[in-house]
């Protein structure tokens, strides 16, 4: 398998889509990571790539999470939201991303 370019690719687009910015995002921030929310289809070293190419910094570590849907009621009607998948994206020491900032 051929490695990856480091090049900013049309896909790395479709693979980081947001920011998760909860409490738990921020805490986890002084360990020098960043939450994202990622694309259901999208592996490890996709994320990886993607993140070192938009953000120009050193990624050590992906670890990724699927937060099922909850089942909720409105009008007394049930429907159920999305599920999301949450990658948390551990930097190389000295390395930051301000997600406060766009892309």
């Amino acid at each position: 398998m051929a490695k990856a370019s480091k090049s900013t690719d049309i896909r790395h687009y479709d693979v980081v889509l947001a920011p998760h910015i909860t409490e738990k995002s921020t805490l986890v921030s002084d360990q020098n990571a960043v939450v994202f929310k990622v694309a259901k289809d999208a592996t490890k070293p996709e994320i990886k790539a993607a993140v070192e190419a938009l953000f120009s910094v050193k990624v050590t570590g992906v670890n990724t999470i699927v937060q099922k849907g909850k089942t909720k009621r409105w009008k007394g009607v049930p429907y159920k939201r999305s599920d999301v998948k949450k990658a948390i994206v551990t930097l190389a020491d000295g390395q930051s991303i301000d997600v406060t900032t766009g892309i």
